[in-house]
């Protein structure tokens, strides 16, 4: 008969508890999105000058993710989760107050400041609580389906929200979900076992990866609008190379550095990272043009296009978890290459189907697709980095998998933003040179130009996601260098119960 200890800390109720949070970041970042043109309306500000809306809380939340793994490794997870999640609520009601553009842009700074900790905390929870693979891996894949559900809950709330309320309610509403999730920590999650660490926080490799990472996710948010040659640019990428040169040496030297180096002599962390940066930059920089497309070639509005996306997010929800049963009878290298090469065949249909006559129900197969590959293929990659470090180390080994997505996400974005623009060039005075009009009639002399934007622009498109099917490719080859460990780290969490909870 279990006694009280165990009834009260059930390990599915401490993912349930972890999934509230990861649930509440992803609402944040999806509805907050769809409030931009109010916010825009209400402070009389350009697109460009909204763009920092966004871009505040990337770069806060970027630097901070590997910072706060660490702290968690080094403080306890329990109290870095809780603590962060009683900021953000409060920093969202503050945020709903703005009272300019200026100070909203400032809180969503310190919004992803804060939120940067509940990714790292959360997965370490779920790692140091799941000891057997398989369990954990059933349990990070079920942990997923939470980023799906933040999708589908998004465009669900928040269109209705804006639309009977006001943009603000899209940052009050973060607050009685907030109070759910600190309740259930307080209520489910155990307390950290006091580490006794005499460890010192890296600050100096901090405030170094600081500067670099800023650098980094300012140029690729702002290259293309400032110019990737200009000045701006030269000044960013100089800063982000200065720094990150910095950082390396001085983490080698460092006796209890902010990342130690050691976990790139891993070959199993290498390869899940590198399959999760190839992956994420094909994901991220497709999924940022689909929105477009739709909106501007076949007319769909915001909420329409939210709704597009249901069945996709539905999918991730559905599939995520089977991923992770999958892999208790299949290598991790198989069910991840076998799910970016699913992925890929979806943006590849995509490619050779985009038409301005088409219709969004079109896009559903593809979409469904892909959203198959990415539920079976993300569980066993997380797994797979969870595994390979140990029980302590997973708080900053998290923050790593997490830096390494948004990093690729990035990159992923501006290059294809990037590719979208130079191809459309390209390929108006390509047909343009090609086109012949055999009338002198005002109507078609009118008319032709227009069908020659039209379709280049369309071929731009198709090109992009051609890209994009080919970098999902390489994420597949990718993922096949991945392997399993052949050491249980439970038994290290075990001997090290200074890097678990007091009760379980």
């Amino acid at each position: 008969m279990p006694n009280k200890s165990e009834a009260i800390y059930s390990p599915w109720l401490i993912l349930a508890t972890v999934m509230v949070g990861t649930l509440l970041i992803g609402l944040d970042r999806t509805v907050v999105n769809l409030g931009v043109p109010k916010m825009m309306s209400e402070f009389g500000i350009t697109v460009t000058t909204a763009g920092w809306i966004a871009t505040a809380y990337i770069i806060s939340n970027a630097v901070f993710v590997p910072v706060f793994g660490k702290l968690g490794d080094m403080l306890g997870d329990r109290f870095i989760y809780l603590w962060s999640f009683v900021a953000f609520v409060i920093i969202s009601l503050i945020a709903g107050l703005s009272w300019s553009i200026g100070s909203l842009i400032f809180f969503r700074a310190i919004q992803g400041l804060v939120g940067a900790a509940i990714y790292p905390t959360a997965m370490s929870l779920i790692t140091k609580t799941f000891r057997d693979k398989q369990a954990r891996a059933q349990a990070l894949g079920i942990w997923a389906g939470s980023f799906a559900a933040s999708a589908v809950i998004g465009p669900l709330i928040g269109g209705p929200l804006i639309d009977n309320f006001s943009w603000r309610m899209l940052f009050y509403i973060n607050f009685p979900i907030g109070i759910i999730g600190i309740l259930m920590v307080l209520a489910f999650l155990p307390k950290d076992r006091s580490l006794a660490t005499k460890e010192k926080f890296d600050y100096a490799g901090s405030i170094i990866l600081a500067i670099a990472l800023s650098s980094l996710v300012l140029v690729l948010d702002k290259g293309q609008e400032w110019g990737w040659s200009s000045l701006k640019s030269f000044i960013a990428y100089l800063a982000t190379f200065i720094s990150g040169v910095t950082f390396y040496f001085l983490e080698k030297r460092m006796k209890n550095p902010l990342i130690d180096l050691k976990f790139f002599q891993n070959a199993i962390f290498v390869s899940a990272l590198s399959a999760t940066f190839v992956s994420f930059g094909g994901f991220m920089g497709a999924m940022f043009l689909i929105p477009i497309f739709v909106q501007t070639f076949l007319g769909y509005g915001a909420t329409e296009t939210g709704y597009l996306f249901l069945p996709l997010a539905l999918t991730m929800m559905i599939i995520s978890p089977l991923g992770a049963q999958i892999s208790k009878y299949v290598a991790p290298r198989w069910s991840v290459s076998g799910g970016m090469l699913i992925s890929t065949i979806g943006f590849f249909i995509i490619s050779q189907r985009l038409d301005p006559l088409m219709k969004g129900s079109d896009l559903i197969f593809p979409l469904f697709l892909f959203a198959v590959g990415m539920g079976l293929g993300m569980a066993p990659l997380t797994n797979a980095v969870a595994s390979s470090v140990l029980p302590r180390e997973v708080g900053i080994a998290s923050g790593i998998l997490n830096l390494t997505r948004n990093i690729s996400g990035a990159i992923g974005i501006a290059v294809f933003g990037t590719l979208l623009t130079r191809n459309i060039e390209k390929n108006i005075i390509g047909i343009s040179a090609n086109t012949t009009i055999n009338s002198s009639s005002p109507i078609f002399q009118n008319i032709v130009p227009g069908l020659v934007v039209l379709k280049a622009e369309v071929a731009s498109y198709s090109h992009v996601f051609f890209v994009a099917s080919f970098v999902m490719l390489v994420g597949a080859i990718t993922a096949l260098t991945l392997r399993e460990s052949s050491k249980d780290y439970s038994d290290e969490a075990e001997k090290n119960k200074d890097s678990v909870f007091s009760e379980i």
